[in-house]
């Protein structure tokens, strides 16, 4: 149990760190390209400036949904409350999809009124400012991805595919400006109903993994497999009958039953499952627990052997 919570404590230190980076960063690069946006007349760098701002908005709630997540189990809530951040994710998933929509929607209305806009051509500092956000946003990105994938949080993985579309929002803007500058206005638009197909699908890989996380789906084929491979290494362990998984938020629980010899005495069949049981937790570190049931051995089994 020791162990158990000085991980859920060490994984909640990782994602507050990740989160307040993530947020001072988003701070900083929407003020440098609102103010990079009115200095070169761009008026797609000033979205992205807002879009960046959203981000913010997007990080608290990845600290709201882990934070609670990791409360411990109450009288109300016995198993926890790891789907929490399932929700945060979900609603993550939706706001990733809302940004990619209206990038798109904004895309093809530039495209559609594109003989009655008169564009300015922006400056230079609007270039260099898209280029900019592209490389701090794809970095952090990585350094969030990377950090969910660790803690395996979906709620943070889903925040790492903000700052995704931030930078593919930037691409857009980046494209859009250097077209504008070769006389191109067109590009721009364009862009955005790429990027838009893009942001939505990542959304969509976002929500969908959430709810499977909701619906007690089962492990992986591969971890299914690696489990019944530690019972069945176990001393006593004859056989498994069933074993059975679901995923608990960022959690997974399992239900086995495992055979052995009928003639032993309950302390002994006590000490196989008991053994079994904390193999499994050991191994599988997002295992929150393990439910093990012990069946006789049959005779028939026993005249095969």
């Amino acid at each position: 149990m020791e162990k158990g919570t000085n991980k859920v404590a060490d994984n909640e230190k990782i994602v507050m760190k990740v989160s307040v980076n993530s947020m001072i960063v988003n701070v900083i690069l929407s003020i440098a390209k609102v103010f990079a946006g009115v200095v070169a007349r761009s008026g797609a760098m000033i979205s992205d400036g807002i879009h960046s701002a959203s981000d913010v908005f997007s990080t608290f709630v990845v600290i709201i949904g882990y934070k609670m997540s990791a409360k411990e189990s109450d009288e109300n809530h016995q198993y926890g409350h790891e789907r929490m951040e399932c929700v945060a994710a979900l609603l993550l998933a939706i706001i990733l999809c809302i940004t990619g929509i209206a990038i798109g929607y904004g895309g093809i209305q530039k495209i559609i009124h594109a003989d009655e806009l008169n564009l300015e051509m922006p400056g230079m500092l609007a270039l260099i400012a898209a280029i900019v956000s592209i490389i701090v946003k794809e970095g952090m990105y990585w350094y969030t991805r990377d950090a969910a994938k660790k803690v395996n949080s979906g709620a943070l993985m889903a925040d790492a595919w903000h700052h995704r579309s931030d930078a593919l929002s930037s691409v857009g803007s980046m494209v859009g400006i250097i077209g504008a500058r070769l006389g191109y206005p067109i590009c721009d638009p364009l862009a955005s109903v790429i990027i838009c197909v893009f942001i939505v699908k990542a959304s969509y890989d976002i929500f969908k993994d959430a709810i499977n996380k909701m619906m007690d789906t089962a492990c992986d084929a591969e971890t299914m497999n690696k489990m019944r491979e530690v019972i069945l290494s176990q001393e006593g362990v004859v056989d498994i009958d069933q074993i059975q998984t679901r995923l608990f938020g960022a959690r997974i629980y399992v239900d086995v039953e495992i055979v052995a010899d009928g003639n032993m005495t309950l302390n002994e069949a006590h000490d196989i499952a008991e053994q079994v049981h904390r193999a499994i937790e050991e191994n599988f570190e997002d295992v929150k627990h393990c439910m093990v049931h012990v069946n006789p051995m049959e005779e028939d089994f026993i005249e095969q052997e």
